[in-house]
This record gives structure tokens, sequence and C-alpha cells, in this order.
């Protein structure tokens, strides 16, 4: 954790600060090591030093990582930082602009220093990943790939989608995986419209197409993928769109490199199933990034122009969707490598009819 503290203090000059207050989860986590911290406590970064403050569910487990000066127990989180703050007599403290406003204002009240707001301070550091963690992303996507290789094992007609979920879930956590990272989209027929429609207790039924999207944490790092099956011969037009689905993504894939501007990298796929003729029916981003949060960044979309970067991990995943028939999406985690790129979810991506 200290080299991914000192990487923060790093950016301290650039950023006109001489302290940086971490509260959001995902990011003290990172630097803590501790998962499920948010609203438990505040890590306190100056220009070099670090004060975890926390309660005294904690002392035990990080007593080995900081000192008594440094690990601050205390139910009075933001007093602390204010108590710190004035005797360390440091200037400038920039804090997450997530931070609810009942802590700024108690902050802009009592702090002696300037308070600075600043957007994803942690989290750009979050986006390369170091050998450790891509190992992590590389072994939560192989266990995606035998979760989704059991699915289709087990699906039939009759079953609900909650079944489905739910036996997905069993076996994913009963091979390592520790929760889910989202709610498990499990939609068939019509429903398979909806991108983000959760499980339901509707039944698939034979010819239907059926989405399954699901990403799970195994040791701290998520995966993300979807798949689009049948359950028989499915309808004719939503066969051609998954093709083109296909095509689209591997172009995708193909322009994933480090330096790649994801505004580019986006269109690319969109134009594809623009001349296609299912622009209109591609209503969501490309993809984002993923680590220890289901969600991060970059993003890669119409509407950003992030450059990748070497040692990130990215999911590349289009998708048509048609009210009231049905739709598809295929979705992968990719290394971003220096050269290009790696996927790491590599279950078969050709439509499967079961």
């Amino acid at each position: 954790m200290s080299n991914r503290i000192a990487r923060l203090q790093q950016t301290f000059e650039e950023l006109k600060i001489d302290a940086f207050l971490v509260s959001s989860e995902a990011n003290l986590h990172y630097l803590t090591g501790m998962a499920d911290m948010a609203g438990d406590g505040y890590l306190l970064v100056l220009a070099d030093d670090a004060y975890l403050i926390t309660d005294a569910r904690y002392q035990t487990a990080f007593a080995g990582q900081y000192d008594d000066e440094h690990l601050v127990i205390t139910r009075d989180y933001l007093g602390a930082v204010c108590q710190l703050i004035a005797t360390t007599q440091t200037g400038v403290m920039g804090f997450e602009d997530d931070l609810p406003y009942v802590a700024y204002s108690y902050l802009d009240e009592n702090l002696v220093s300037d308070l600075v707001a600043l957007p994803t301070v942690v989290d750009t550091l979050r986006i390369t990943k170091s050998a450790d963690e891509i190992e992590k992303l590389r072994a939560s996507a192989k266990l995606a790939d035998a979760g989704f290789q059991y699915v289709t094992s087990i699906v039939r007609p009759g079953m609900r989608e909650i079944d489905v979920s739910n036996l997905l879930d069993a076996y994913m956590r009963s091979h390592g995986a520790s929760k889910a990272s989202f709610t498990t989209i499990v939609v068939g027929g019509a429903r398979a419209a909806l991108p983000h429609g959760t499980a339901s207790t509707a039944l698939l039924e034979a010819g239907q197409m059926v989405t399954l999207d699901f990403g799970y944490f195994l040791d701290d790092y998520t995966s993300d993928m979807t798949r689009t099956f049948a359950l028989g011969e499915p309808d004719a037009k939503l066969k051609a769109a998954y093709q083109a689905v296909l095509t689209a993504q591997q172009l995708v894939v193909d322009q994933v490199h480090a330096g790649a501007n994801s505004a580019e990298v986006d269109a690319v796929g969109r134009d594809y199933l623009t001349k296609a003729g299912y622009g209109e029916a591609f209503n969501h981003g490309m993809g984002h990034g993923i680590g220890l949060a289901i969600h991060e960044a970059p993003l890669i979309s119409k509407n950003t122009a992030n450059r990748l970067v070497a040692n990130s991990v990215v999911t590349v995943e289009p998708g048509v969707y048609f009210p009231g028939l049905g739709g598809m999406r295929i979705e992968d985690d990719v290394l971003v490598t220096a050269t290009g790129h790696e996927r790491l979810t590599k279950a078969t991506r050709d439509l499967l009819i079961l």
C-alpha cells in the first residue's frame, strides 16, 4: 500500500495541494487494502506522511500497518482530520468531490487550511494496474468463463430467469467468488431489449434469445462479461443482428492499444453498426474500466476523449435492442498492453443455439 500512497503524494505538486483526504470506498480499499470501509473513517495523506482515521473495530486489523501515531482510533473522524491538519500546519487540503455535503460543511467551518474539491485523483492512479492486480483480474475473468460454461450446461426452456441467476451465483461463490459486483442480468425474449433488465420470475421459452451479463469479485477484483445465446432456433432478425454485434465487437477489440483515443475506439464499432442499420438500436457506451470496482475509468464512449493506457483493463460491450422483440450484447474484459491487447474473457462468442 505504501507504493500506492507514494504515487498519490507525487501528484500533490501538480495539484497544488499539501494533503488529500480519501473517503470513497474503492479508493480507501486501494490505498489501505481493506474493503468496505466507506463511512467508517478517512485516510489523510500528507506530503510525506499518512494517517488512517477510523474506529476501534479496525484497530487490530491495521495495527501491523500503522503505528500508534498514524492509526487514529476515534469516532470523531472529521474532528481528528481537523486536529491533524492544525497540528501539522498543513496549508491546502484536497478532498474527493463526492464527499457528502454534511462532511464538507463541517470541514469548511472547522478546518484551518484551505479546501479544494478534486475529481478522480486516486481513480486515475487506479487505471494502471500492477502485475499482481492484472493476475487477479485474469483469474476473475477465467472464473467468469467457467460460470458461462456452467450456465449453458444447465439452462433450458421452462426455467425462470431468477433460477438461472441463483444457480450461477451458487456456482461462482462455491468456486471462490466473494460476491456479485452488480445484480446479475438474465433476460429472455422481449425482455432482452432491456440493456439493464435484471433477472425476474419470467419463464425462459424455446426459441428465445437470452442475454446473461454478470460480474463477480475474486480476491477483491471483478470480472464483467456478457453473452447472448438462444434456446432453440431464434428469430431471423435477431440472428442477423447478433452477427453484426459480433463483428462490431471484434472491430473494437482490434483497436485497443495504449494511446488509442477512447472516442475513436467507440466510433469503430458504432459506425459499423450504424452502417449495418442498427445505429438507433445501440443506445449505450462501448465500455469502461474494471478493477476493484465494476465501473472504473476510463470510459469508452462517443462522449469521451481519454487515451487508453498500458496495464489497464477495459470492457468492450456493443449491443442492439429491439423493443418488443429482444436484443443481444457481447462483452469481454480486455487488457490494454503497450503493443496491443489481450482478451481476458475467452468463452466462445459464437451464437450458441442450445
